[in-house]
């Protein structure tokens, strides 16, 4: 904790505020803290029970995805209070436990939207990487019905599945660009020189395009 104390920088705590995230540690030093320290189990529950967000962010780091219960995961998302705490744990941790599709249907249920947003990144997982059994007709109903007025985090997180929808399944691609031009969400989103639009249209025709044309530069915002 003092180590980590030491990395605090007032420049990266007022950029991480501005996203929600109430910690100053360059996320590069903190990841090099992380190989230093290489997988420990045992440190990383310390860290968690911290609540402080850098211990956190590098107990996700050093922990063993594949050893949590299935109900430590989900008690643990509920803690997860910061955005990318959140994140951090959906990608870098659930996604690699053997209980990840269990997790991924009940969280998807979840009257919490924060926590329902952890069902729908999961379930994007699978749209690209293992779509078999996935109702994607019945997921972009439910998009088309609820992205608009969804809370924002849940809002971004069925925006992502929309547009991995579009981009992976062409059989669904122009449903997708549909969707995404009549609910206009993120539309007007600020987007850095050589970042692509989250506005799921934009993002969908130039990551198609970046297939047909792997030289293209630039990446995806989300």
């Amino acid at each position: 904790m003092a180590e980590l104390a030491a990395l605090e920088d007032p420049r990266a705590r007022e950029v991480n505020e501005r996203h929600g995230d109430d910690h100053g540690v360059n996320l590069s030093k903190l990841r090099a803290l992380a190989k230093r320290l290489k997988t420990r189990q045992e440190l990383a529950g310390q860290l968690w029970e911290t609540d402080d967000t850098a211990a956190r962010l590098l107990a996700l780091l050093i922990c063993r995805p594949k050893a949590f219960a299935r109900d430590e995961l989900d008690v643990m998302l509920r803690e997860a209070h910061k955005p990318k705490v959140h994140d951090w744990l959906v990608n870098y941790v659930v996604k690699k436990n053997p209980h990840s599709e269990e997790l991924r249907l009940a969280w998807f249920a979840d009257p919490d939207p924060v926590v329902a947003s952890a069902g729908w990144a999961l379930t994007t997982e699978r749209v690209t990487k293992k779509p078999e059994g996935l109702d994607l007709p019945g997921l972009l109903d439910v998009i088309e019905a609820q992205m608009r007025d969804a809370p924002d985090r849940l809002q971004w997180a069925m925006n992502h599945c929309l547009a991995q929808i579009g981009i992976d399944h062409a059989e669904h691609r122009a449903r997708a660009v549909g969707i995404g031009e009549r609910l206009a969400v993120l539309k007007d989103y600020p987007t850095s020189p050589g970042c692509t639009s989250p506005y799921a249209p934009s993002w969908i025709g130039e990551m198609v395009r970046r297939q047909h044309d792997p030289s293209r530069g630039g990446s995806a915002l989300a």
